[in-house]
């Protein structure tokens, strides 16, 4: 064989291994680590619609359940037990930074995943059943300084969550403790719902993604959403946010996907390609706006230092409340 036939046959080798390092992954699954039906299962279903839609995938992720300290179970499961795993993302959202920089996921912390994609934002919200004798937020106010133990909140997660902290920074506002509200937790948007429309809590501190198809069925109201400004969008330009009555709040909550921590590099840049096309897809936004959520895109070492700045600043947060040291 030639020098020249030598070098092609070379490069096409070359090139079909590469190909096969950056194949499709087998079996893909997204785990959304809280019970069916909050917002861990909308973004696992819009990825699992959006890449096949855009054929980044052939056939659909298989969507699953690992419910459990929202986020921890899922955590300490894929990075103990399944970290090279390429065919599997987990989601996650800011709630999920929040418990990381409290040290709710045991021994692990934000440098033991490979940090993947974020793919949109919703806001923090307090709902209430339609019928609720609580009309605005200052109403809730005003009946927890009259009385924080006749008031029963559920939130996702315990004392330090995300949903609970939403309502730590309302009572701070009002100058109420916000060890002396009564919680009840939960493990997500679904449970919240339905424990607020079966009448076991009175108020939901949960976000607007999760509330909207309640909000729309006429089942429940929302208080606040916890964005700068109202949100344009036609079912919730109505909505006011807590800024406008007098307390100053916001609350993103930003969703995306984590790979296990040794998950090779030629698949983590599979994903994080594939992502990088579905983020710069038109059909893409319109699917987001469909589950009610808002741009966020970030791939790849931007989101790893952006997620990384996030922990340390709920961490800051948390000291501020007394939950960490």
């Amino acid at each position: 064989m030639n020098r020249s036939l030598r070098r092609f046959a070379l490069a096409a080798s070359c090139m079909l291994f590469a190909g096969q390092l950056m194949a499709e992954p087998k079996r893909p699954e997204c785990i959304a680590p809280a019970s069916p039906g909050g917002g861990f299962d909308l973004t696992c279903k819009l990825a699992q619609s959006a890449l096949v839609n855009e054929k980044l995938l052939t056939k659909p992720m298989r969507v699953t359940y690992m419910p459990g300290g929202v986020g921890a179970v899922a955590y300490n499961a894929v990075v103990a037990q399944r970290p090279a795993d390429a065919g599997t993302l987990v989601a996650w959202s800011s709630g999920s930074l929040l418990n990381l920089a409290q040290g709710k996921f045991g021994r692990f912390d934000e440098t033991n995943v490979r940090w993947l994609a974020a793919v949109g934002t919703s806001y923090g919200a307090i709902a209430v059943k339609s019928d609720s004798p609580y009309k605005t937020l200052d109403d809730l106010v005003q009946a927890l300084k009259k009385d924080p133990s006749k008031v029963v909140i559920g939130s996702g997660g315990t004392v330090g969550s995300q949903d609970w902290m939403q309502t730590a920074l309302i009572a701070k506002a009002a100058g109420i403790n916000p060890r002396d509200l009564r919680y009840v937790a939960l493990e997500g948007g679904g449970e919240i719902a339905t424990a607020l429309l079966g009448g076991h809590i009175q108020v939901g501190s949960t976000d607007i993604s999760d509330s909207m198809p309640h909000i729309q069925s006429g089942d429940m109201r929302l208080l606040a959403v916890f964005s700068e400004k109202r949100l344009d969008e036609p079912e919730m330009k109505d909505i006011p946010t807590a800024k406008e009555q007098g307390y100053d709040i916001v609350w993103p909550v930003v969703r995306g996907f984590y790979l296990g921590p040794k998950v090779s590099d030629e698949d983590y840049a599979w994903w994080k390609d594939a992502f990088d096309k579905l983020l710069a897809s038109e059909d893409f936004a319109k699917l987001r706006d469909q589950r009610e959520l808002f741009p966020f895109a970030m791939t790849g070492p931007e989101l790893d230092t952006y997620v990384k700045k996030q922990v340390a600043d709920y961490k800051v947060l948390a000291k501020e409340f007394g939950l960490i040291q």
